[in-house]
């Protein structure tokens, strides 16, 4: 999409409904853009950090997070708000590049500072108010955990590598940003339901959405940037409380044979059986390993604390075989870059969600999901009501408190080779998929 032209996907008829609300505070807001270096310079001049401990200010800094979903009645709207506000940032110089030569956090003093609260006060970050100095003070610490939080980055208020490339990233580049998921967003505005699940890949988490609510969110792991997870439209349909794994195909041929070839008790140590056309175990050191083909069988993981999915696994309907689950490693829900599966989605606290999706199915409470799953046995459950389930790829989107959020396009899908961040930086990735097999 043309920068130029970002303006022209709107339909006539959503610029109408929009101008009439937006209009005076695109010409106010521009007004204000072009004064807006004056009243950085005129404002009053901070003192040292230490002085000026707000608490308030720090704890509310991070709060950008509500219970608006992604996809709603107004998501088009909130997110072309966005876009006119960034429009006016652009047409009036955007922001300014910050060059740390040390790590600035709370208790810096450098000059570097002065671009960093020039930087955030245009962005809406830091109030004009604070003022110009070099001071790292808790304002701007309470600003950077606030773009931080904006940006799906750890909000530390320290400006590490990560926050200080995406605050560089130029003000054009941020607007072409919002026009390319504008489109995005409005491709999925029609009636989604009352009640659904989103996961959206780049953000790397999941919305469980009831009566255009947030009612659950939970953080994902996704794919890998080689084995990406798939844009799809499906409806979950069942819950599998300690499920069989079945490995699938590319995973026994990349990954299980080369192990099985290292390690001959690989299966064994894993409770991985090998199961043939008819049904009956095979056992592995009847198979030989070496040869150019994997054995044309079932690899199966019994249920257990082990399994690769842990102690769930969600289906809908799809043809790339994928599907959401629990997950035995954990830790892995910490990392910054959830990037790591074979285009599954686990899920954190995946209980959660599985009590929110059978809430309606009889007979199936949080405290008989946990009985279930401490019996260990395999309890496949169909839902009394299907609930649509969508992948999506956005990685900007806006509220109606107009707090703009950006995520890394980590598939590079947006156009603009800044915007994969954690694709450029260079991310280590292990060669084996720890999401789906065992190690």
């Amino acid at each position: 999409m043309s920068r130029k032209n970002g303006i022209d996907v709107f339909s006539r008829r959503a610029f109408l409904r929009t101008a009439a609300t937006i209009g005076a505070a695109a010409v106010a807001g521009k007004a204000a853009a072009q004064s807006a270096i004056d009243e950085i310079i005129n404002a009053p001049r901070r003192g040292n950090w230490d002085d000026q401990f707000d608490a308030k200010a720090s704890r509310t800094a991070t709060a950008v997070v509500s219970n608006n979903p992604i996809f709603g009645p107004g998501s088009a709207g909130h997110i072309q708000q966005a876009i006119f506000d960034y429009q006016n940032i652009v047409a009036n110089g955007g922001w300014p590049q910050v060059n740390a030569g040390q790590k600035l956090e709370i208790g810096v003093s450098d000059p570097a500072v002065q671009q960093l609260r020039q930087r955030l006060i245009i962005s809406g970050d830091l109030p004009r108010s604070a003022g110009i100095s070099s001071s790292f003070d808790s304002y701007v610490d309470g600003a950077v955990k606030r773009f931080q939080a904006r940006h799906g980055l750890p909000a530390d208020g320290v400006l590490g590598e990560y926050t200080l490339k995406a605050m560089n990233v130029p003000a054009d580049i941020r607007l072409a940003q919002l026009q390319t998921n504008l489109v995005r967003i409005q491709a999925m505005s029609g009636d989604l339901g009352r009640r659904f699940v989103m996961v959206n890949i780049p953000a790397a988490y999941i919305e469980a959405v009831e009566n255009n609510r947030v009612a659950l969110r939970h953080t994902a792991i996704v794919g890998k940037i080689d084995r990406q997870s798939p844009i799809l439209n499906s409806k979950i349909y069942e819950v599998i409380l300690n499920p069989y794994w079945t490995a699938p195909r590319s995973i026994v041929q990349k990954d299980i044979v080369p192990l099985m070839r290292k390690d001959p008790t690989y299966l064994t140590r894993n409770a991985i059986r090998l199961i043939d056309g008819n049904g009956n175990e095979v056992a592995p050191e009847t198979i030989d390993w070496n040869a150019e083909k994997a054995p044309d069988l079932m690899f199966r993981q019994d249920p257990g604390k082990i399994n690769a999915m842990s102690s769930t696994k969600i289906n809908f309907h799809n043809e790339h075989a994928v599907y959401m689950h629990d997950t035995p490693q954990q830790g892995l829900f910490n990392k910054l870059m959830r990037f790591e599966s074979s285009g599954c989605v686990r899920v954190q606290n995946v209980r959660d969600l599985s009590t929110w999706l059978l809430k309606e199915t009889p007979g199936w409470s949080r405290s008989q999901i946990e009985a279930t799953i401490r019996a260990g046995n395999n309890t496949p459950i169909k839902l009394a009501e299907e609930v649509p389930v969508y992948f999506v790829y956005v990685t900007a989107w806006s509220a109606k408190d107009r707090v703009v959020q950006f995520r890394d396009d980590i598939y590079q899908r947006d156009g603009e080779e800044q915007l994969a961040l954690q694709t450029n930086i260079g991310v280590e990735r292990g060669p084996v998929d720890d999401d789906a097999l065992p190690q």
